[in-house]
């Protein structure tokens, strides 16, 4: 039953609380327990060519095709599974999700359902979650209608009304009415399994599409927009509101570049951006989660320091180490857990705290406004980042052996202040607002001073250095200059010259500690795309946006980055940065809906 090396062609499933990736012939791949950022019980993914461990595999006797799509407006997926005699099955896959005895259920369980539709359809089953990032299998005891599996400290019981001997001892067996499958906690399954389930499929249905019912969609590319949608909730661990940047570890950025890194943590960059995305389309609730793991996180930061990311408990340590047993992507090692970044200083964080925070004191929507404590304790955020504007730091792109004063960090200083400016303004305190204004100011003065060069006519991204990132596109969502200044526009067609690789666009073109750049930074070319309208090029940015969705995978999703030579894509995946673009780029050049009315 073996099948081919790893692709990205993968399609998330996931309830907020545990998540998985299946491949495009049904193949559960890749999903960690007890959340996302635990074991992954499910590491074919990251095996190289031990594809027969660590993973939940469907096969029809005599398969011939399989073609999958998510139901609509859900991450429900249905693969059809089709045999050469004519004989077919739908395979149905989802985490349930829904309100239940007034919270919403969200177990760490994932649900499969098989649904013959045409022949005599004949199943092979292969079922061996892992242990210890693929260091052992599962050990497992068997009862009349159920199997266990011990994986470390948790247990989980696959209950079914197929015949479990033959999923035991791996035979296959015809598929004769539906067969129902619950991976969950290891706890009697009270009830008629196949009612259970059908109705778990029906609540979670419902579930997704009255979520998706409540998105303020622009006009155009509302399927795509849906779909981004959708996976960025998926990316929130709900207990805590924390958003993870990607579901996966160690997916290289390109191959055999070591660029391999843990992203099942929640950096404060990314899930700010994540954030304000979703808030353009209405989602009030993944904001609200978020802001609450906000305030945990300020409540405890020494002195008022932020790191660039933390578990999605709220932990501080996530210490790097290596996953001996696991090959890699494609066999691409190292297979990294936790990320040595935490320790690194990048001072952009504080302004990526402020500025989603903000919302709560102005957003009458919200179950609970924030208030005068908030922003004194926001105010500890903002006096580290007062200090730290003009301080060296590994900057967003976390280069690990030099550090710099980079300008998009002290960009997002100047905003953490002129936002509490305008926070003591809506709150009534006049003396703080003109104290955080005139810091804002002074930052602001020491930018272009330091960032900006007579000599090049342009922007850098350090301060006394010439050579540019991508990043400091995001100068105008910022609100720190104007698009139609004439500093922005040198700037901009600087970047354009040194960044862009055709319909591309590299976040820097200089060697860093793994060498020099091979792929596209996704985000950053949607910034292009931007960048492009905000200057009068809309016709050429709703083009490069069109090839940005031509590229993203059967599930219409991304990874990080992309060969900008081959169109292939790398990089942890789905990646929120990604998605983010694809929402943020629909909302700016979509036609408006009274175009239609």
């Amino acid at each position: 039953m073996a099948e081919p090396l790893s692709s990205l062609s993968l399609w998330p499933i996931g309830n907020c609380q545990v998540s998985a990736l299946i491949d495009d012939a049904a193949g559960l791949v890749w999903g960690c327990v007890p959340r996302v950022d635990g074991d992954p019980t499910f590491c074919a993914l990251l095996g190289g060519e031990r594809q027969d461990e660590g993973v939940w595999r469907l096969r029809l006797a005599g398969q011939v095709s399989a073609t999958s799509q998510y139901r609509r407006n859900t991450p429900m997926l249905v693969t059809r599974l089709e045999a050469e005699d004519g004989s077919a099955v739908d395979v149905i896959d989802f985490c349930p999700r829904y309100q239940h005895s007034g919270r919403m259920y969200r177990p760490v369980a994932f649900i499969r359902i098989i649904r013959p539709v045409a022949g005599n359809p004949r199943l092979e089953m292969l079922l061996t979650p892992m242990h210890h990032y693929g260091t052992e299998a599962a050990r497992t005891t068997r009862g009349t209608n159920h199997k266990r599996f011990l994986i470390g400290d948790h247990q989980l019981r696959l209950t079914t009304d197929a015949p479990i001997g033959y999923i035991d001892e791996g035979r296959s067996f015809r598929v004769e009415q539906d067969l129902h499958f619950f991976l969950g906690p290891d706890e009697p399954f009270t009830g008629n399994v196949a009612h259970s389930i059908r109705a778990m499929e029906e609540a979670t249905e419902l579930y997704w599409q009255s979520w998706v019912r409540g998105l303020a969609t622009p006009m155009d590319w509302q399927e795509a927009v849906i779909r981004a949608a959708i996976t960025l909730k998926l990316c929130q661990h709900e207990e805590t509101g924390a958003i993870v940047a990607a579901l996966t570890t160690s997916i290289p950025e390109a191959p055999h570049s070591e660029r391999n890194w843990d992203y099942r943590y929640c950096w404060i960059r990314d899930a700010y951006y994540t954030v304000q995305a979703l808030n353009r389309l209405g989602a009030l609730d993944v904001l609200e989660k978020y802001l609450a793991y906000l305030r945990n996180i300020v409540d405890r930061a020494a002195g008022g320091h932020i790191q660039p990311l933390y578990s999605v408990m709220g932990f501080a340590e996530l210490e790097e180490s290596v996953a001996a047993n696991l090959a890699g992507y494609r066999g691409m090692g190292p297979v990294r857990i936790g990320n040595a970044a935490w320790t690194q200083i990048q001072h952009d964080a504080y302004g990526q705290i402020v500025l989603p925070t903000v919302q709560g004191f102005f957003d009458q929507r919200l179950f609970r406004m924030a208030d005068e404590r908030d922003f004194e304790s926001l105010e500890s955020v903002g006096e580290v980042a007062w200090k730290m504007h003009d301080q060296p730091d590994a900057g967003l792109w976390e280069f690990r052996t030099r550090q710099l004063v980079h300008t998009y960090s002290a960009v997002m200083s100047w905003a953490a202040c002129d936002r509490l400016g305008n926070v003591a303004e809506r709150i009534g305190r006049p003396e703080r607002a003109s104290f955080w204004k005139d810091r804002a100011a002074k930052i602001r003065a020491r930018i272009e001073a330091e960032a900006w060069s007579d000599e090049k006519q342009h922007f850098g991204a350090a301060f006394g250095h010439h050579h540019l990132d991508a990043s400091l596109l995001q100068m105008v969502e910022l609100r720190f200059i104007r698009a139609d200044d004439p500093r922005f526009q040198s700037t901009f067609a600087a970047i354009e010259m040194a960044l862009r690789r055709g319909e591309h666009m590299l976040r820097y073109d200089s060697e860093d500690d793994f060498g020099q750049p091979e792929t596209a930074f996704n985000i950053c070319t949607f910034w292009l795309i931007e960048a492009l309208h905000m200057c009068g090029r809309s016709d050429e940015a709703r083009g490069l946006f069109e090839t940005m969705l031509a590229h993203r995978t059967a599930s219409g999703l991304l990874s990080e980055d992309l060969d900008f030579e081959s169109g292939e894509l790398w990089g942890n995946f789905p990646q929120t940065y990604s998605l983010v673009g694809i929402i943020n780029c629909a909302g700016l050049l979509s036609r408006s809906w009274d175009t239609v009315r």
